[in-house]
């Protein structure tokens, strides 16, 4: 992600796991991010026969911030043009009595979906870095 996203992510540090479900990642974001340092984010599901990748923060983002849970789900379907269409889904529990703002949930799903979005890029300008990155 540093290298697909340099201004907005400076570093990722494994902090347990092996990529695989249970894993927690912590995401350091660069001086574009100005809420927040970091992310930690566990996997919670890896369903690669039915393209789902979960996920939940804990800790940084807008954990202990705006809310006190956070949960993110991103599936894949195929699409009838031979692409594939990604679906969104945030579960979340606020703290205290207020939701989010509709500002606050676009600019999670603008984040989620522009990460996505530049993996396929960078996936189909690359097809081997996948495949590269299974071997080592």
């Amino acid at each position: 992600m540093p290298k697909i996203l340099p201004q907005i992510i400076s570093s990722i540090d494994l902090l347990e796991g092996d990529g695989g479900v249970g894993t927690i990642k912590k995401f350091n974001f660069t001086d574009a991010v100005k809420e927040f340092h970091y992310v930690k984010d566990r996997i919670e599901v890896m369903d690669n026969e039915n393209y789902v990748f979960k996920y939940s923060i804990a800790e940084g983002g807008i954990l202990g911030f705006k809310v006190s849970s956070y949960v993110a789900e991103v599936t894949f379907t195929s699409a009838s043009d031979g692409g594939c269409l990604a679906k969104l889904k945030i579960e979340y529990e606020s703290l205290g009595e207020n939701l989010l703002s509709e500002e606050d949930v676009g600019n999670i799903k603008q984040g989620i979906l522009t990460m996505v979005k530049a993996v396929e890029m960078f996936l189909l300008a690359n097809p081997d870095a996948y495949a590269q990155g299974l071997e080592a």
